[in-house]
């Protein structure tokens, strides 16, 4: 069996199931009535392409392997214009980082930001060592934690989103750009054994068609899937009447135990 994920809930943390949730909260942040947002979320689900395409493109982006004094400059060189951070996950557990960052988010409607070393650096390219920004901020990434009183003062500025849509969802996302048909008609019949969902499995798989071989790998039949597949067919099955029956059959067929049907059941239901 497949080890049940173990990543710690951010405390207040609010979990979304549909990119509508999703797109309500981007659109509150654009319009000017939410000052953070930590988008957490696992990776294939186009949260920094559904972030763009809300917040517009006369942004402060920051991605990749900025350091905190880089990110400094950019935020003084865009004062006043909408700040994401994207996928810099190492930055909230740089010390200095997590400053400035506390800075940014600061609840009031004008931040004051400062760096007071590297002077020189500044003095060149030009950046005072302290200016004033309107900026709000939106930090997207894989994986939060709370690493200590720094990390969830920041935290505490805004509203931390637990992105995870179920694999219908995320099929219902695929279809608005995805034109392979047989591919996607046959996602539709098995999105019971997806896992995680993400729509790059929608793109691995059309890269292997196109090379001639078996797409249908892309959803591995491990042995999560293989019993959630095993509740799928029993479910569909009329010769057994109850679903204790069921359970039973489960169980002679090495499924698990009766709270391992049931568990599946919960979340075969949840991605309706």
């Amino acid at each position: 069996m497949l080890p049940r994920r173990t990543d710690p809930m951010p405390h207040g943390a609010i979990t979304l199931r549909t990119y509508a949730e999703f797109e309500a909260y981007l659109m509150a942040f654009a319009k000017g009535h939410i000052n953070l947002l930590i988008v957490v979320g696992p990776p294939g689900l186009a949260k920094s392409r559904t972030v763009r395409r809300m917040v517009g493109e006369e942004v402060c982006w920051i991605e990749g392997n900025a350091t905190a004094f880089g990110i400094f400059t950019k935020l003084y060189r865009q004062r006043d214009a909408f700040v994401v951070i994207d996928d810099v996950d190492s930055l909230y557990s740089d010390r200095n980082g997590i400053r400035l960052l506390k800075c940014l988010c600061q609840t009031e409607e004008v931040k004051t930001l400062a760096w007071h070393s590297a002077s020189r650096t500044l003095d060149k390219a030009g950046i005072p060592r302290e200016f004033s920004t309107r900026s709000r901020a939106i930090i997207v990434c894989n994986d939060w934690r709370t690493l200590n009183r720094n990390v969830a003062a920041l935290q505490d500025r805004g509203h931390v989103l637990v992105f995870r849509p179920t694999a219908a969802e995320v099929h219902e996302r695929a279809k608005k750009w995805f034109t392979d048909a047989e591919i996607i008609d046959w996602f539709a019949e098995h999105l019971s054994r997806i896992v995680e969902p993400s729509l790059r499995l929608y793109v691995r798989a059309a890269e292997l068609k196109r090379a001639g071989m078996d797409w249908r790998t892309v959803v591995s039949l491990s042995p999560e899937s293989l019993r959630r597949q095993l509740v799928v067919s029993l479910k569909a099955d009329e010769s057994f009447p109850t679903e204790e029956a069921r359970v039973s059959e489960f169980t002679k067929r090495g499924g698990g135990c009766r709270a391992t049907y049931f568990n599946h059941l919960r979340r075969l239901r949840a991605c309706r």
